[in-house]
């Protein structure tokens, strides 16, 4: 149960991120409200994970990792962004982090 509440909360997040960007600076309603809603679920979902227990490196870590490669996919999907070699690296290293962040809790 702990890990889908932190799935929503990584979802909510990403759809309020991308939302942002659509928002161009608040002008426009909807996008505006799904950027406020969305980072207010981001924040009580994630409240409700470090309430039942998850370590706050771990959980942040799986939160911002993964927000960030997903954003950053986003951009690419639904903003023509476009990623370097580089980038694409940095992703990786994103993703190794998180495992990492993971396989450490156990221990």
């Amino acid at each position: 149960m702990i890990y889908l509440m932190l799935a929503g909360a990584i979802l909510a997040e990403v759809v309020a991120t991308v939302c942002l960007r659509a928002s161009a600076g608040f002008t426009k309603v909807l996008p505006s409200v799904v950027v406020v809603v969305g980072y207010i679920t981001a924040f009580a979902l994630l409240s409700q994970v470090l309430k039942r227990g998850m370590a706050l490196g771990l959980a942040y870590g799986i939160w911002a990792g993964i927000g960030v490669a997903l954003v950053a996919l986003a951009g690419v999907v639904f903003f023509q962004d476009r990623f370097s070699w580089l980038q694409v690296l940095g992703l990786a290293l994103v993703a190794a982090g998180v495992v990492a962040l993971e396989l450490g809790q156990q221990h």
